[in-house]
């Protein structure tokens, strides 16, 4: 059976050398005029303009009566910009991508672009207020600061950020021409379709549209960040992986010295020394000996020989005889 067709599963063995997309001059000009257009579209709508009186016009016009029979696909089409279901879906592939190329890029640069979607996108709904179409309480007003958050729209931009981040981590210049492509369709359709359905404004979308291109061409400035939580994540988990670890023991050799424990009488085992350690014994004893030697003044009284003598310790007296001999004549005085 040939094994070959699931190479393609198997991890890299190191990343991938990717280079993030840097902040370029044709970046930052588009930055600037993405930012000044969005910033054009919150004065538009701020000041009631004419863009205001479209939002109406296309409301009143009603689109989902026009074309009813698109309906139904449509209703499922606006998923692909809900936060949950995409979000969700992108980060699986994401992760296997990062568990593949053993980087955590690619999931961190998603949760940096959603967080910072989340942060700028809610403070604007949330500071305008604005009324979607189904809630609309006069014609011709902007519906601003009555307590709505449809302003800007929330499922264009998530659009543009969640399959846009997948052009951004593209690893070819193909791969990613191709994603920006079909990230680019995606959000057009979800903000004409928010349209169609009726939540929300003409102008919703367009803000909706910039402010998600906004956080993809200010993405690099967040790669340094990146990276350093990459770092940081990787050395906490080298220091899970440390933290309780046992102090490896050295193993005994089979063969090498061991302690035989002998019977004694009182029942007790005293432990015998083992054969293979009979030499060291040895040397440790000559060691001694040698150092005992060089001081003989602290010569231990079990080294010393004994002197005994082998007669009797007491002086000998030329005038007293031993028990049981004869005693020469004492001479008689006066005689």
């Amino acid at each position: 059976m040939r094994t070959d067709i699931f190479a393609r599963l198997d991890r890299e063995p190191e990343p991938p050398k990717i280079e993030p997309p840097r902040m370029s001059r044709h970046r930052i000009a588009l930055f600037g005029g993405t930012l000044a257009f969005y910033l054009a579209i919150v004065i538009a709508v701020l000041a009631s303009s004419w863009l205001v009186t479209l939002d109406w016009k296309v409301m009143l016009f009603r689109p989902y009566q026009q074309w009813p029979e698109i309906h139904a696909f449509l209703d499922y089409y606006i998923v692909l910009g809900q936060r949950g279901p995409t979000a969700t879906m992108v980060a699986c592939w994401l992760g296997w991508r990062s568990w593949r190329q053993h980087t955590l890029r690619p999931l961190i640069t998603l949760g940096v672009a959603l967080l910072l979607l989340n942060v700028t996108v809610g403070a604007v709904k949330i500071g305008l207020g604005r009324l979607g179409p189904h809630y609309a309480t006069q014609i011709g007003s902007a519906e601003l600061f009555a307590g709505g958050d449809i302003f800007p729209s929330g499922h264009t931009a998530n659009a543009v950020v969640t399959w846009g981040i997948l052009a951004y981590l593209a690893t070819t210049p193909r791969a990613r021409r191709y994603l920006s492509a079909v990230s680019a369709i995606v959000s057009l359709g979800v903000g004409l379709t928010t349209v169609y359905l009726g939540t929300h404004w003409l102008s919703d979308v367009l803000l909706g549209w910039a402010a998600g291109l906004l956080i993809m061409l200010g993405l690099p400035w967040a790669e340094p960040l990146i990276t350093r939580a990459e770092a940081w994540i990787f050395a906490q988990r080298e220091n899970l992986r440390g933290f309780g670890r046992p102090v490896p023991s050295v193993p005994v050799a089979a063969g090498g010295p061991r302690t035989v424990r002998l019977p004694q009488p009182d029942g007790g085992d005293v432990p015998a020394r083992s054969p293979a350690l009979e030499p060291v014994a040895a040397a440790a004893t000559g060691t001694r000996s040698r150092a005992h030697a060089s001081h003989p003044a602290h010569a231990v009284r079990s080294e010393r020989t004994p002197v005994t003598p082998a007669g009797s310790r007491r002086p000998p007296h030329t005038d007293r005889t031993p028990r049981g001999g004869t005693s020469p004549a004492r001479p008689v005085a006066g005689g």
